[in-house]
């Protein structure tokens, strides 16, 4: 049973990174394209993708981290657990927002494209704070990798 709560421990862990990844690259190069319907297209796919991909592996980690640790014996209190339980709250609040951000983006490109209008700023003010909200939530998802491949002993 731990080998397979093992794998499906860190396919989540790859399945949030990899998204994670891919989606901001995908935003990114249709960001700099500046054509609102190819970033329609774009945000509309990403949202999708944080739906289907994101949010089910969100979900599984802490389950299967929980099982995980039960079955290797580790109790729930051990400081790099907390700390990788706290970081992956901090992942979770700026993902959260980011989802919303998505969306908007989605619709305000959406409507810049059915009305032949540039992106108006409130898109470019949104955009910038979507994708600084990216830098913590990765360094956290990186610090959470990093504590479950060396389980260092903390305190």
């Amino acid at each position: 049973m731990s080998a397979l709560l093992l794998y499906l421990h860190v396919l989540g862990a790859m399945v949030l990174m990899g998204t994670g990844a891919g989606i901001a690259f995908f935003m990114v190069m249709a960001q700099r394209s500046r054509d609102p319907a190819l970033i329609a297209h774009t945000a509309g796919i990403v949202v999708i993708a944080d739906t289907l991909f994101t949010a089910t592996a969100a979900l599984a980690q802490p389950v299967t981290g929980i099982l995980l640790a039960l079955d290797r014996g580790w109790p729930l209190s051990e400081p790099w657990i907390l700390l990788s339980v706290a970081l992956y709250l901090v992942v979770g609040a700026f993902w959260l927002p980011v989802v919303w951000m998505q969306i908007r983006l989605r619709d305000l490109a959406r409507q810049a494209a059915r009305e032949g209008t540039p992106l108006p700023p409130a898109y470019h003010r949104l955009y910038r704070l979507w994708f600084a909200f990216g830098f913590p939530a990765f360094a956290a998802m990186l610090a959470i990798i990093w504590l479950m491949l060396t389980t260092p002993a903390l305190g």
